[in-house]
Order: C-alpha cells, then structure tokens, then sequence
C-alpha cells in the first residue's frame, strides 16, 4: 500500500495519475496547503523541503520518497511498468521527464505566478514566462510529430509528466494553437480513464475555478501561498 500525501496540483497530479495508470493501490492524504501544512513538523520529516508530494511505501519499511520526478522513477521501477528495461529506452524517458522537470515545470509555475497571483502585473516578466513556455510547447510538438508518445511507441511516466503540466496551459495564459501533434498527444491522454481519475485527487480543480468566485478564491489561496 502507497501513502499519497498530496494537493490539486500538476505535481500532485503527476504522482495520482502515475498511481493510478499503474493500478497501485494507494491511500491520499490531502494536504492543506494555503494553511502551510506541508511546512508543519510532521510532514517535514517525510521531505525536508515542505512540498508535495510525497509518498510512503508501506510495503518497503514505510520508504518515504520526496520530489514528483523522482517518484514516478520510484514507482516505475518498483513495477516495472511505464518505462523501458534497455537502457538507451530508459534514458529516453528519463531525458523528457527531465525536460518537465527543469523546463515546462518552472516556466509554468512562474507564469502561473506573474500571469495570475501576483497583485501587480510585471509584463516583461510575464511575457518572459509565458513565450518560454511556448517555446518549450514547440519543442514537445516537434517530438510528437516524429513519436506516438514522448519517448516513443509506448506511454512512460514522460507523458504524465509533461501532460500535468501543459493540459493547465490556459490558466498560464499560453497557447497550443497551430500545435496539432501537441494537441493530438492532449487530447490522447486526457481520454485515458486512468488520467482522468488521477487528475481528480484530491479533488478536481476545475470545480475549484468553474466561475469567478471559485477562481477569486484559488487566486488568493495560491497568493497566500507566494507570499509564504
């Protein structure tokens, strides 16, 4: 049995869709975040960095893991399953889950930030954020174009990865529009049941935001979270 202890968040959801793609069976502990749970003694223990998310493996000596990569590396090797054996197939995988790591995550998150939560609008900022994160679109858009999925014929926690990310593109106000093998790739993972469920934990988001009142108060629980 995994313990997930997580929040509605494209890291989070990397880790419940990888969970649930997987056929895990796995316990979730919400984690408060406006309210600075993650920062609390307790959950400290389990990352020192105070993020989400993290799990514990119960079947493993309670083997607590910290940072969404190398989780999903975690559970893919503890199956088996989501990425190849050879080594050349490995380092495919590990090569574009890297990219979402170092690239399609920050420049997200920061436009995230400079697009939605901060009070004041820093264009050049915004804008830095918002054109990097295209850009990197581009690049996922020419690798489609030649592959089925990110590090070829089969799924591989690469496609969760990056698909947590970029399927939250409008809220970072970027668009995939004259990307069709970015938006075929989309389209094909939001139509997976294991996605749709993983994205729903701990709750789905898109009920959060569906109108400006839930949306105003996302934008203040996330500003909160800034200013911490």
């Amino acid at each position: 049995m995994i313990d997930l202890y997580t929040a509605s968040t494209p890291n989070g959801h990397k880790v419940s869709v990888a969970l649930e793609e997987l056929g895990l069976p796995y316990t979730v502990h919400a984690i408060d975040l406006a309210a600075g749970e993650q920062k609390q003694p307790w959950f400290l223990q389990l990352n020192p960095n105070g993020r989400i998310p993290v799990i514990v493996d119960r079947e493993a000596g309670d083997f607590a893991v910290f940072e969404s990569g190398a989780i999903l590396v975690y559970l893919a090797e503890k199956t088996g399953r989501l990425m190849p054996s050879d080594a050349q197939g490995r380092s495919r995988v590990l090569q574009w889950l890297m990219f979402q790591m170092g690239g399609v995550g920050p420049m997200m998150g920061q436009a995230n930030v400079f697009f939605r939560y901060f009070p004041e609008k820093i264009q050049p900022a915004i804008d830095r954020y918002q054109n990097e994160s295209r850009r990197l679109f581009e690049v996922l858009d020419g690798q489609l174009a030649r592959t089925e999925w990110l590090a070829g014929p089969d799924l591989s926690i690469a496609d969760i990865a990056n698909w947590c990310w970029v399927r939250t593109h409008r809220w970072s106000g970027v668009s995939v529009d004259g990307l069709p093998h970015l938006q075929r790739w989309l389209d094909a993972m939001k139509a997976r049941p294991a996605c749709q469920r993983g994205v729903a934990v701990p709750v789905k988001v898109e009920s959060l935001v569906q109108d400006d009142k839930g949306s105003t108060a996302f934008i203040e629980q996330a500003q909160k979270m800034v200013q911490r």
